[in-house]
């Protein structure tokens, strides 16, 4: 009996023309796109298919624009037919996730994201704050590495993507003397991101305290579906955990192998990653070679998908 899940992913995802095949050909696609544009006062059609990587790129637009692109293709899947048991998301895509899930209204998520992209960008000056790409090394020896040189400035693990692929975070000096440690330990690979903002570090406990007076507007429903959390790795207790969880996961780091591992867990055996992009579906070969993973993010993709479940 196969077990579905479906991930959505998070920021770095982005791409212009993201979801414009779904909306082109599929009314439950082109009406999330229209519900988008109607919440946020501006075509989400025209940012998400005939805008500039550059403005994609800009945080307030991105967290906006995936969340809708993920979500109109979640839609058209779902009127195929395929029924998913649970649901999970990196990063943002824990808000595609919730709004799948039936717990936060789409209207309502497009708008805090894109203040959570707004909060998130704005509380470290640029400059201040880098992230960067740990490759072969273990969790726990990426951890020591940024023990190590906290004595220069913040550094912290802010993903935990799959075995031996983390993200580290923090002050531009403690991240560079991070990634020398980790060369030193024998990592394959050891880089800095090009982004401007160290997300998912204690550095960003201001942008979820902001974020949390947005959160404190929307109102959740019951889970139709169980949600992992980023923070906990576990299934979302209950509505009432939602705003907390949501405020936490800006200044905490992803445990994605960990998310993962907990679906594996309770007999999960196939992921459908559903929006632009197909890092989680790379990232769940890496974390066990046993799972049907499947990526839908164009229509062609969708149905090569829908014929390997028979549907």
């Amino acid at each position: 009996m196969t077990k579905i899940a479906i991930v959505f992913p998070g920021q770095g995802a982005q791409h212009v023309g993201m979801g414009q095949d779904f909306s082109e050909q599929y009314t439950e696609a082109k009406a999330v796109f229209e519900a988008a544009s109607e919440a946020m006062g501006y075509s989400m059609e025209d940012l998400c298919f005939n805008s500039s990587a550059e403005e994609l790129k800009k945080t307030e637009n991105t967290q906006p624009s995936i969340l809708t692109a993920s979500y109109a293709m979640y839609k058209v899947l779902e009127a195929k037919g395929v029924k998913a048991e649970a649901f999970a998301g990196l990063s943002l895509g824990e808000y595609t996730a919730h709004v799948a899930a039936g717990t936060m209204p789409f209207e309502a998520a497009v708008k805090v994201v894109r203040k959570r992209g707004q909060y998130m960008q704005e509380e470290v000056p640029m400059g201040v704050g880098t992230m960067a790409a740990i490759l072969g090394l273990s969790r726990e020896a990426v951890e020591d590495a940024c023990e190590k040189a906290s004595t220069v400035g913040v550094v912290e693990p802010a993903n935990y993507n799959c075995p031996k692929q983390l993200v580290i975070a923090g002050e531009v000096n403690a991240v560079e003397q991070a990634v020398e440690n980790c060369k030193e330990a024998g990592a394959k690979k050891a880089v800095l991101l090009p982004v401007s903002a160290p997300f998912h570090t204690s550095m960003l406990i201001g942008a979820g305290e902001k974020l949390s007076k947005e959160l404190e507007n929307v109102t959740y429903g019951a889970f139709d579906k169980p949600v992992v959390s980023n923070v906990t790795a576990l299934y979302y207790p209950d509505s009432a955990s939602i705003n907390e969880l949501l405020v936490r996961q800006v200044s905490s780091p992803v445990k994605w192998e960990d998310s993962v591992q907990q679906l594996i867990d309770d007999g999960f055996d196939t992921f459908i990653e559903v929006g632009p992009g197909d890092a989680l579906t790379k990232f769940g070969k890496r974390i066990s070679k046993d799972l049907n993973l499947f990526t839908v993010n164009s229509v062609e993709s969708m149905e090569k998908t829908l014929e390997a479940l028979g549907l």
